[in-house]
């Protein structure tokens, strides 16, 4: 199960978005192809897109928050 998704659009800071049935609060500004969290995320959890892992939490993340590269690491690695 995802434990993000991903906007749609812009959403200003306390918008709430309803993602399965459950209403989410988000915490900050969102702006549109960023990630939210939709689930609590501890540290080190693995962060799951359509059901595969995009990286590991480098903090707790709580529903709501804008999941980038200040609270997560990826699991895509570049070679130059």
């Amino acid at each position: 199960m995802d434990t993000i998704v991903i906007a749609l659009r812009n959403y200003e800071a306390n918008t709430i978005i309803t993602v399965n049935g459950v209403d989410i609060k988000l915490k900050g500004a969102i702006d549109f192809g960023h990630k939210i969290a939709i689930k609590s995320i501890k540290k080190k959890d693995k962060i799951l897109k359509y059901g595969l892992s995009i990286g590991s939490a480098t903090q707790e993340i709580s529903p709501g928050e804008h999941v980038h590269s200040h609270n997560m690491e990826t699991d895509y690695l570049m070679s130059l």
